[in-house]
């Protein structure tokens, strides 16, 4: 009886151990070949000789090292040799054959080999596959004519690729469309992955399930989904519960179980298009896909067509494992480096590892599942190869004591839920296969007995503790939703008062999942590590986030600083994220990763505390200030139109307006916003502003713009707007002043190096999308303009999308200004302020745009910048700071030693007693 695909494989591993690691002789040739044609169950002798004698071009006897008449010619080398000149004699012997008359002896297979490595070249397919010894157990199927299998012509093999996503989603519409939808979809779906990967790795005999689609099914695929149902009901049957006539393609599935294919489902109806795009899916070799972008990839098959964009879920392995690394892997693989050369440490490291368990509680497609236990695995593997490495292993099947049960997932919605379950079936029969191939013996989990807790449930609303309990939990990760508060859907917002209560104001939806996790790792050595928007380490976020985390003491053990999040699919936009690792006890060794200088290669620093902006700090949070922190200016919103554009003019309409009614020159004045201002765009606005009444009576379209501003403001659902319809002549809200000024923008791309302002004299309307700072001096502005603000502007500020959002009451109010500057310095800061203005100048056609684009500033405008952060860092200390991140940690100690005395000031303050109620403080 032939030996099955899954003995060959076994077979394959055990043959590649004796002689991978072998200085094995040119005499050892033959015995090495004997026990190649006993991989497959076949006696060397039976069907092939050694030395078979044949003249070679220039007469001359040679001999083909062995040789099988019509079907195989092998020639072989001393190890490391070129198997180039191996290929060259291997045509010269078939040359001679032909010659001598023996065609029906030409093979339709070369192999040469140094004993290494192998290369099988068949010649009528004109195809080759080279690899090595250690690899051999991946190509057996390529030997197929060895054992007598029938070589099935199917299409060549593609790796998983989008063309492969987009047929499964052209099925997946097909069936939809034709009313197979919802849950049964899903899980159908699911089955045929499962399938799809367990045909090409070794879960199946090889190709079970594309020729039995092939040879069992019409092709005009009416009766593809009976058969379907038919094929997962026998890998839910244990094979002695089987019955005894059933065809030898269903007979010899192995028994899957793991309750994948348990439920019943309905009839699936197919067509021929859809039959034929199903057997298509089967030509790609799915063992290379990753089961950690597995999830990912397919989740975006259920999405419409229309909608569909596939891989704009992929999550970049490379950032997973950030997560990964940084919360316990490197720390294990320490470890495991101490424990190395001690049996008894070892052993007692593997059990550890055993008993370790993970919790992702917004798991997804189980992408961080699926990665965490892989390198687990591969950590284990590793402990296993220390152990045994130099002993004869006599069963495997018993090693590995990691297994898919210690993983823990969440996931708010159905179909990504058991994907992730399947997912780590996949990763755990690959990593299967990596422990055959170290031991050489063939390893399975069938039936699959284990297998991660996906709960399908909404991880803000249910008790964490259901399940996972907190005292079998050693980390929680994982990538919870992103979601600001203008975003936010009803069941979000919900979510968001479930947890915060009324007090969530600012924070993003990823908020809920640090408040959630410190009340479950409430009294425990939990540690937790989640990727987050970068928002909530930013503008008000911290300070409404953090205190109750403090409360619950919390402590933040390590940060990766702000990166952009990779997806793998093309045109996918990046997210700026941080990733947080923190737990409910202190600890040493706490490492912040910064990504400011190299985003491939992070600086990493060590830190003895680290605060909610992730640089070195205490326990401090900004907070709104309505006055600044230090003796300087004022900054203040400009003014606010609300006249629904009546008042606004660009040139053109300025131009035709002015035509009409020349008398109104005299109320046209430049109105400054951020846009405008950025980019160079001339504006104008009508300014009533103490106007006589009469003068507006006179000019009819200027009367006209106000009635409309009235009606406009009376229209409101505002109580205010309609109060300042009483005066339709004046701005909304008028700050305007009255003296020479900076203009700050309020919004700007986060790309510029510096926030561009520029001064401005009074005559110029500002709106109220820009700041504005009177009275201040060039020294002023060239601290606003240095490198020092711009670190506390990136730690501090606000975001929309990634552009920064300057704040005048949490950036400005409470940056720590140089403490006590000599007239000398200051002096010298306002040299260089006024070179940087001086450049500008001679760049007068440019907009700030252009002057600060990264890729357009003049070198001269850089050249006075640097000069400037120079002197204004002198101000601060005489040692140079090394980075922003430099920067900012040393701002936030002058914040807390500015804070100190009012903070203690406070405190000292006694609290007001409350007044009883009556009606007269009711009212």
């Amino acid at each position: 009886m032939p030996l099955s695909w899954n003995e060959i494989r076994h077979n394959a591993h055990a043959f590649a151990k004796e002689w991978a690691g072998e200085t094995s002789e040119d005499s050892e040739a033959q015995s090495f070949w004997n026990e190649f044609f006993s991989v497959f169950g076949v006696k060397r002798r039976t069907v092939a000789s050694f030395e078979e004698p044949v003249k070679n071009l220039a007469g001359n006897w040679a001999f083909i090292d062995l040789f099988w008449p019509g079907t195989l010619l092998v020639e072989h080398k001393s190890r490391g040799k070129s198997l180039d000149k191996a290929n060259s004699q291997a045509m010269e012997y078939i040359r001679g054959l032909k010659d001598a008359g023996r065609d029906d002896e030409i093979p339709r297979y070369i192999v040469v080999s140094d004993f290494a490595s192998f290369a099988l070249h068949d010649l009528e397919a004109d195809d080759t596959v080279a690899f090595s010894i250690a690899n051999l157990y991946k190509h057996v199927d390529a030997f197929a004519f060895i054992p007598g299998y029938k070589q099935h012509s199917l299409e060549p093999e593609d790796p998983i690729n989008i063309r492969a996503v987009e047929l499964l989603g052209d099925l997946h519409d097909a069936l939809e469309d034709g009313g197979y939808a919802g849950h049964e979809l899903e899980r159908f779906l699911v089955r045929i992955l499962f399938c799809l990967f367990a045909d090409k790795t070794g879960i199946f005999e090889r190709d079970a399930f594309s020729l039995y689609l092939q040879n069992h099914t019409r092709v005009d695929g009416s009766d593809l989904g009976i058969h379907l149902e038919r094929f997962f009901h026998v890998l839910d049957s244990e094979e002695n519960k089987r019955q005894k006539n059933l065809v030898e393609d269903l007979a010899d599935l192995p028994h899957v179980n793991g309750e994948l294919f348990r439920e019943r489902l309905p009839f699936a109806e197919f067509n021929r298009t859809m039959r034929d795009q199903l057997i298509r899916c089967t030509h790609f070799d799915w063992s290379e896909i990753s089961p950690a972008v597995f999830g990912s990839l397919f989740q975006s098959v259920m999405q419409p067509k229309e909608r569909r964009q596939v891989g704009a879920h992929y999550t970049s392995e490379r950032d997973i494992l950030k997560v990964v690394r940084s919360l316990f892997l490197n720390e294990l693989r320490e470890d495991f480096e101490k424990a190395k050369g001690n049996k008894n440490r070892l052993k007692a490291f593997h059990d550890k590892l055993g008993g370790l368990r993970f919790l992702d509680p917004a798991c997804g497609c189980g992408n961080f599942l699926v990665v965490t236990y892989r390198e687990l695995r591969l950590l284990e593997l590793d402990v296993l190869k220390a152990l045994h490495g130099g002993q004869q292993v006599i069963d495997i099947h018993n090693l590995s004591c990691v297994d898919v049960d210690a993983m823990f997932g969440i996931e708010i919605n159905e179909f990504p839920a058991r994907i992730a379950e399947v997912a780590m079936w996949l990763v755990d029969h690959q990593m299967n296969q990596r422990l055959s191939a170290a031991f050489g013996q063939y390893f399975v989990r069938l039936p699959l007995r284990k297998s991660a807790t996906i709960r399908h449930a909404n991880a803000l609303r249910i008790n964490w503790e259901e399940v996972l309990p907190a005292d079998d939990c050693s980390y929680v990760l994982g990538n919870p939703p992103f979601v600001g508060k203008k975003a936010r859907n009803r069941e979000q917002q919900a979510d968001m008062e479930h947890v915060f209560g009324q007090r969530s104001g600012e924070l993003d939806y990823v908020c809920c999942w640090y408040t959630r996790a410190a009340t479950y790792i409430n009294g425990s050595q939990i540690r937790v590590a989640f990727v987050s928007t970068n928002s909530i380490t930013q503008g008000e976020q911290p300070g409404l986030l953090w205190p109750s985390l403090w409360a619950a003491n919390i402590h933040i053990h390590f940060a990766h600083r702000t990166f952009n999040w990779q997806s793998e699919a093309r045109g996918a936009a990046h997210v700026h994220v941080v990733i947080i690792g923190f737990g409910q006890y202190d600890r040493p060794g706490k490492l912040i990763w910064d990504y400011e200088q190299n985003a491939d290669n992070p600086v990493i620093v060590q830190a003895r505390h680290i605060n909610p902006y992730l640089i070195e700090g205490t326990n401090t949070v900004l907070q709104s200030r309505r006055q600044p922190l230090c003796n300087v200016p004022a900054i203040r919103f400009g003014n606010m139109p609300n006249d629904d554009g009546n008042y606004l003019f660009t040139d053109e309409d300025k131009t035709a307006f002015l035509a009409a009614n020349p008398k109104a020159a005299e109320l046209m004045r430049p109105f400054l916003s951020t846009r405008e201002y950025i980019h160079g765009i001339r504006r104008w606005c009508l300014w009533l502003k103490d106007v006589p009444p009469d003068v507006i009576r006179s000019l009819p379209d200027v009367r006209e713009r106000v009635r409309r501003v009235r009606e406009f403001r009376e229209a409101s659902t505002r109580p205010t707007t309609r109060q300042l319809a009483l005066t339709p002549a004046m701005f909304g809200e008028i700050r305007q002043p009255s003296t020479r000024f900076i203009l700050v923008p309020r919004h700007t791309g986060e790309a510029r190096r510096y926030i561009p302002m520029a001064y401005y004299e009074p005559t110029n309307i500002i709106g109220d999308s820009c700041l504005f700072i009177e009275n201040a001096t060039l020294y002023h502005f060239g601290v606003l303009h240095s490198a020092i603000h711009m670190a506390w502007v990136k730690i501090v500020c606000g975001r929309i999308k990634s552009d920064y959002r300057y704040s005048n009451e949490l950036v400005y109010n409470n940056f720590p200004w140089p403490p006590s500057p000599t007239d000398k310095q200051k002096a010298a800061v306002e040299v260089k302020a006024q070179a940087v203005l001086d450049v500008r100048d001679s760049y007068a056609g440019s907009s700030p745009a252009a002057l600060y684009d990264p890729l357009t500033m003049p070198a001269s405008l850089s050249r006075a910048h640097a000069a400037l952060d120079r002197v204004v860092d002198a101000c601060y200390r005489s040692n140079p700071f090394g980075s922003d991140r430099v920067r900012g940690e040393y701002l936030f100690e002058m914040y807390e030693a500015l804070m100190a005395p009012l903070t203690a000031n406070l405190e000292k303050k006694p609290k007001p007693k409350r007044q009883k109620k009556t009606k007269e403080n009711e009212s």
